[in-house]
């Protein structure tokens, strides 16, 4: 017995056997195959993911070029050098003030 003589001794209507491959091709669409719609939602989450971490890691480049070009001036350099790394000139005294 093959499955088309199987099918056809089911005793149900004959709109029913589509809504029944209808409901099972859904299934395995949505589901069970490697192109599924879980798996589309899935990708779609990781690259939006991705694009914020694009967006971050350009603002974060974008300023560091920025900052990059203001120490290419050595006025500008020494400063950042005082101010972040707290150096300073032979017989210079350096205090820190802390701000509340």
């Amino acid at each position: 017995m093959n499955f088309s003589e199987l099918w056809n001794k089911i005793k149900i209507r004959k709109w029913a056997k589509y809504v029944i491959t209808l409901v099972v091709f859904l299934i395995i669409y949505l589901f069970v195959s490697d192109q599924s719609m879980l798996q589309f939602v899935k990708r779609g989450r990781e690259i939006r993911s991705l694009e914020q971490q694009r967006d971050t890691y350009r603002e974060q480049t974008e300023k560091a070029e920025s900052e990059l070009k203001t120490l290419m001036i050595k006025d500008s350099l020494e400063r950042y050098a005082r101010e972040q790394y707290f150096m300073h000139e032979k017989g210079e005294d350096i205090y820190l003030v802390e701000e509340p």
